[in-house]
């Protein structure tokens, strides 16, 4: 098959905060794998890649590296050669807004005009107006991981407050524009089937635009370390501190209502802490604060490493529309739990304990039944890690992409015959 020149767009790329930076990583490192020249087009913060990846970056004022308004006002004012684009960020971030995902496909759209020699466009899930732009000039794909609207939906349904939930409103306001770029993509990527349900009712998309793939993992790195002792009281989550969709309030519950059965019990959270924010009040009010640890910045083999060392892993979420956590914890051989929702069922199969999401009791019984009887759920935990080699790998996936690239070329070219 034809060697092809990609360019994958990511509006932002934090490697160690959230999916996106990983997910960019990995597929452009599988993509260049199997022979493809691949260029990642980024904005602030900049992914880590693989030596055989070009970075081009492509920076906007990166406001959200700090919520001081001080700084923000220096970061604008030293910024050089300001375009008009660069005024709507700041103005826009300055009354509560998120731009970056249209102020990136503004800037995107402009770069690939004065370098228009790709083969093919993959966007990263801006949905920006930008990028509707790209799509008529270059064969395009777009890649949702879930529609941010549900993200909104759970940030409501659980914010007390009629100021917060106005901030909220105010944040959430690019969704306006990514349902009215959704419908008009012609060629969508999605990792999950779920996802590709929610996406056609929340942006109106047509189904027949939307293609399922799920994303890979690094499945050599995500190892059980047989060498490290676990830990039988410890349990590992990962979740962005103080946003609602990751469920962790439920899991700290868990540790409170289970402290007294378990005395030695703790919980390792990979992720950030919010300096007073709502999960540092929570681990207050149930007095578990040493019970509790929380790392971020690790990278995947010290990420693998905790899990080896831990007994039961746990993913407490409202809403996934693809769940890194969920597999990375089954190729390491983790006995797991995870809430019954979204794509989270047809990721794990039976290899897994499902519960209801929002119920802290049903979790505790849950973690409860894996610390007693331990060597039962050790054994489903290492028949999930062949489920994950055999249907998440990036072999398998990377192949599924090249389909998907190869036909959008095709159709793009016959359209333009």
């Amino acid at each position: 098959m034809q060697k092809l020149k990609i360019a994958i767009l990511s509006y932002r790329s934090a490697p160690f905060g959230g999916g996106q930076g990983i997910y960019i990583r990995d597929i452009s490192r599988a993509l260049s794998i199997m022979g493809h020249t691949v260029d990642v087009i980024s904005g602030p913060p900049y992914p880590n890649l693989v030596d055989e990846i070009n970075l081009i970056k492509l920076p906007g004022l990166d406001l959200f590296q700090t919520f001081s308004f001080k700084e923000r006002l220096k970061i604008f004012y030293n910024k050089k050669n300001k375009k008009l684009i660069d005024f709507y960020e700041f103005i826009s971030a300055f009354f509560g807004g998120f731009p970056e995902m249209r102020t990136f496909g503004y800037r995107a759209n402009k770069f690939l005009k004065l370098s228009p020699d790709y083969d093919v466009i993959i966007d990263n899930q801006s949905l920006s107006y930008g990028i509707l732009e790209i799509q008529k000039r270059l064969p395009f794909i777009e890649i949702i991981h879930h529609p941010i609207s549900k993200d909104y939906k759970f940030e409501l349904e659980t914010a007390s407050g009629f100021l917060y939930k106005l901030s909220r409103h105010r944040w959430y306001s690019f969704l306006k524009m990514q349902k009215r770029v959704a419908k008009d993509i012609n060629n969508i990527i999605t990792p999950s089937k779920n996802s590709l349900k929610d996406i056609s009712v929340d942006f109106n998309v047509n189904q027949k635009n939307i293609n399922v793939i799920n994303n890979g993992l690094d499945i050599d790195t995500f190892i059980p370390y047989k060498n490290i002792k676990r830990d039988p009281f410890r349990l590992i989550t990962t979740a962005s501190a103080d946003v609602a969709l990751k469920g962790l309030d439920y899991s700290l519950k868990s540790i409170a209502i289970l402290s007294k059965t378990f005395p030695e019990i703790s919980l390792l959270v990979i992720g950030q802490l919010k300096k007073d924010g709502h999960t540092s009040r929570l681990i207050e009010e149930l007095g578990i604060g040493a019970r509790i640890i929380f790392k971020t910045g690790l990278t995947k083999e010290e990420i693998a490493k905790e899990y080896a060392s831990s007994s039961v892993a746990i993913v407490s979420s409202l809403y996934e529309g693809f769940g890194y956590p969920v597999i990375e914890a089954m190729s390491c051989e983790v006995p797991l739990i995870a809430t019954n929702t979204s794509s989270i069922p047809e990721l794990v199969g039976d290899f897994a304990t499902l519960i209801p999401p929002m119920n802290e009791n049903d979790l505790s019984e849950a973690i409860k039944n894996i610390l007693t009887n331990f060597k039962k759920y050790e054994k489903i935990a290492e028949s999930g890690r062949h489920h994950i080699i055999e249907n998440f790998n990036w072999l398998k996936i990377t192949q599924e992409y090249e389909d998907m690239i190869y036909k959008t070329i095709q159709d793009f070219n016959n359209a333009n015959l």
